[in-house]
């Protein structure tokens, strides 16, 4: 079979087979990503969360929790 005789499914297969492969190596690429040290340590000044102030106390007392 010449290329042009080629049935249409091998290149959807090709298709898929290198969408998986992107997959793979995308999940490889996170799992081996440095951790950030800053977002590590939230008792940094100003760092975003959540923090148990005056009137979240007063919540939990009113909500008795």
């Amino acid at each position: 079979m010449s290329k042009d005789q080629e049935p249409k499914s091998t290149k959807r297969r090709d298709f898929l087979k290198l969408a998986g492969l992107g997959t793979l190596a995308g999940t490889a690429a996170a799992a081996g990503a440095p951790r950030d040290a800053a977002a590590a340590s939230p008792d940094k000044a100003g760092a975003a969360g959540y923090r148990e102030t005056a009137h979240v106390k007063k919540f939990y007392s009113l909500a008795r929790f």
